[in-house]
């Protein structure tokens, strides 16, 4: 699995981002819970990240911008993540079942995203009668 970095905003702030397609959650720094309604967990879990095991105790809900298009998630709060290879702090870890969720497609040799997949609509399942089932497209 590659690896994308580039800033997304979160409350009108900068955040270096890395996009890492083998990590499967997602994670913030601690500094950024202050821009975020957080939640504290039932149990503390461990989470082996960077060559080392963090004890996550905190939660959040991630809402930020990735090119320009709203995203929200929840993500797990970190004391720190650690750096990028040009040694820059890494505040977000953007993790596979975000992206898949919310459609972001890493372009790893380009070291881009593409968002061409991010949903422009949602599309619910409705029971119109119990005779007739119909998916109806909600803009």
């Amino acid at each position: 699995m590659g690896r994308v970095r580039t800033n997304v905003i979160v409350a009108g702030r900068n955040c270096w981002t890395l996009f890492d397609g083998g990590a499967r959650n997602t994670y913030v720094v601690q500094e950024l819970d202050s821009l975020l309604p957080t939640f504290e967990l039932e149990k503390p879990e461990p989470v082996s990240l960077g060559r080392r095991v963090h004890r996550v105790v905190k939660g959040c809900r991630l809402t930020c911008l990735v090119e320009g298009l709203p995203v929200w998630i929840h993500a797990r709060v970190l004391d720190e993540i650690g750096t990028d290879e040009e040694g820059k702090s890494i505040e977000i870890l953007f993790g596979a079942l975000a992206m898949q969720e919310w459609g972001i497609k890493p372009i790893y040799d380009e070291e881009r995203l593409d968002m061409t997949h991010y949903p422009k609509e949602f599309i619910e399942f409705m029971v119109k009668d119990e005779a007739h089932l119909d998916y109806t497209i909600f803009p």
